[in-house]
């Protein structure tokens, strides 16, 4: 079923989340250990993530310096197949701009659809590791609506070989996400709106947005969508805080700003255990008033771990 579906038949906020693939090598029996205790919840849909391959130099046996590429978190495919074979849910994979061509693209829209994956997340992606601004592959997308347009495309039956005949389309329903205090690369926040409407307008069907700590950037963020003529749902995205580095880190990797309640308390917090425990009561509260002001539903963001999603859930939902 398809995401927009599964809201428009909610009778109140739903609870969804997201997971990273194991790295290679991994226990894919570890993804499965931290769904199970988010299951008594009864997410409708979960969100795969997708890691595009990276580059390393490194020295041979001969002493040779060469340049690899290295696939980090193989299997986003096969997860999210798996996952909704064995827990009977719907899963969004995510599907990247950055380290993709259009064809690949295609082949993975191919693969979903064989696999009867209705939902996607449309990304741009982040610059590969050691740049500082995005680069797309040669005659890829630069920009999320690019890729949103060719999703549609292939939703109509065009694919890139025109030749095709009798194509099958395809029927998938498409996230994007939504920057609450912009993206970081965005001038300001009313050319973000204008990126985030180009998204909407090329064939987005909702967004998700980035996390966030303070409710009232998201309520500002959805008035300013709705003005701007965005219509379609807005989830809010939410990732407890659960240690003291990441007072510095999150900020720093996904330009947000956290509170300074919030951070004044995290910093008279004896350890990580009592950061963990301020950030479960934390994102209570963040979620009970977002559903109290009509949120769709609240995603969160594991980050590869469940237990304080699965604490916050079982007093929120």
């Amino acid at each position: 079923m398809k995401v927009t579906d599964i809201l428009a038949n909610a009778s109140g906020s739903l609870f969804s989340f997201e997971l990273v693939p194991p790295l290679r090598g991994g226990d894919s029996q570890k993804i499965y250990r931290a769904i199970e205790p988010l299951m008594e919840f009864s997410p409708p849909f979960i969100n795969i993530t997708f890691h595009r391959d990276e580059e390393e130099f490194r020295q041979r046996p001969d002493g040779v310096i060469e340049r690899v590429t290295v696939t980090k978190r193989p299997g986003s495919v096969a997860l999210a197949a798996a996952i909704m074979k064995r827990f009977r849910v719907e899963v969004v994979p995510h599907v990247l701009c950055g380290g993709a061509t259009p064809h690949a693209i295609e082949n993975i829209l191919i693969d979903l659809n064989f696999l009867d994956i209705e939902n996607v997340m449309a990304l741009r992606g982040d610059p590969a590791a050691g740049q500082r601004v995005f680069v797309p592959e040669e005659g890829g997308h630069r920009h999320c609506n690019q890729l949103v347009e060719q999703i549609v495309r292939v939703n109509r039956g065009e694919y890139l070989d025109a030749g095709i005949t009798d194509a099958h389309p395809t029927n998938f329903c498409i996230g994007v996400a939504g920057y609450p205090e912009k993206h970081n690369e965005a001038p300001n926040p009313a050319v973000d709106i204008e990126n985030l409407k180009r998204k909407i307008d090329a064939g987005a069907n909702y967004i998700v947005t980035q996390m966030f700590f303070d409710n009232s950037v998201f309520t500002r963020f959805v008035a300013d969508c709705r003005r701007a003529g965005i219509t379609v749902p807005i989830i809010p995205g939410i990732k407890p805080l659960s240690t003291v580095r990441q007072i510095e880190m999150l900020p720093r990797s996904f330009n947000i700003d956290i509170p300074q309640p919030l951070v004044r308390e995290a910093l008279r917090c004896k350890n990580n255990e009592a950061v963990n425990q301020l950030g479960i009561e934390w994102a209570v509260a963040q979620s009970r008033e977002l559903i109290a002001g009509g949120a769709p539903a609240v995603h969160y963001y594991t980050m590869g771990t469940s237990e304080n999603i699965r604490d916050i859930a079982r007093q929120v939902f």
